[in-house]
């Protein structure tokens, strides 16, 4: 049996295929990848935008004919932040569903946060310490602490890099005095999540980290192999983030490991990054390709 797992965020919109035998997932069949700005505007009007419909929709339309091509038998489609926030997101499910036949459901920030700790960690050796999973999305930040499979504390904060990048960051380069801003707001938010262990493990998912990883290989393309499980240090984090912080995109677009859509957005997830790992004392990261969609594919699987 083959399922697809759709995570459409705010930023982008990911799509796994699995091949499922019982109650397992015994091989990964596709992993697609789009960068669909979903979110773009949301957090200033509250309202997807008419162009965006269309622009996702042909999103959707190429992965349900992957999808079909496949042999796929259900699709699971769900949203996060963006659709959240968004005061026409019943127009946009409607919209997608008559004419894809894919149903979005949307996620709580809590149902989100689980199920991408779930997916970051599956496929890592197994371990009873606690470990935290860190997701920098479009529109939001899940943190999420637990032990084995087990949550035990899991947050969604309202920051994210395209949110940050809109409400903050809107120069290019940005002013110090906008980093500054960004980064004591990163900090405000960060006060309402009560404990992580100096310490303790950290795993990252999201462009943000992925695409860290890469610079800090100096990679000229994506190379999911080396960028997965890649254990990303603080100083290095700093040393980059000094490096592109009053950089214009022409300048950040020289670099082959920052793609074209997410080049405006990138200072806003570091500047994320750097405020949970000194809030928190954290000296690594390790990077992890997987996410939600993988999260969604193991609740799929569980309950299938």
């Amino acid at each position: 049996m083959k399922i697809a797992a759709i995570d459409i965020g705010t930023n982008t919109i990911l799509m796994l295929i699995a091949e499922i035998e019982g109650h397992r997932i015994s091989g990964i069949i596709r992993d697609e990848h789009a960068i669909a700005r979903l979110g773009k505007g949301v957090d200033q009007n509250r309202c997807i935008a008419p162009e965006t419909f269309e622009r996702v929709l042909g999103f959707l339309q190429a992965y349900r004919q992957i999808a079909i091509q496949e042999g796929v038998e259900t699709i699971a489609a769900y949203g996060t932040s963006a659709l959240r926030d968004a005061v026409n997101r019943e127009d946009f499910v409607k919209f997608i569903i008559e004419h894809t036949g894919i149903k979005i459901r949307i996620l709580s920030g809590s149902e989100e946060a689980f199920m991408t700790y779930r997916g970051a960690l599956w496929g890592f050796p197994e371990s009873d310490e606690v470990r935290g999973v860190l997701d920098i999305g479009g529109g939001s930040t899940e943190l999420i602490v637990g032990r084995g499979s087990d949550v035990f504390n899991a947050q969604s904060l309202d920051i994210g890099s395209v949110r940050l990048t809109e409400r903050i960051l809107r120069k290019s380069p940005p002013d110090p005095d906008s980093i500054a801003a960004a980064s004591e707001y990163v900090r405000n938010q960060l006060k309402s999540f009560p404990f992580f262990a100096p310490g303790s493990a950290l795993y990252g998912v999201a462009g943000t980290l992925t695409t860290l990883a890469a610079l800090d290989q100096n990679l000229e393309a994506f190379d999911g192999p080396k960028i997965h499980g890649y254990r990303l240090q603080k100083s290095h984090v700093d040393s980059i983030y000094e490096q592109l912080a009053g950089l214009t995109l022409p300048d950040l677009l020289r670099y082959p490991a920052i793609v074209a859509d997410r080049a405006d957005i990138l200072l806003g997830g570091i500047i994320i990054l750097r405020e949970v790992l000194s809030h928190f004392s954290i000296q690594e990261i390790v990077v992890s390709r997987q996410g939600l969609r993988y999260g969604i594919m193991l609740e799929l699987v569980r309950s299938s």
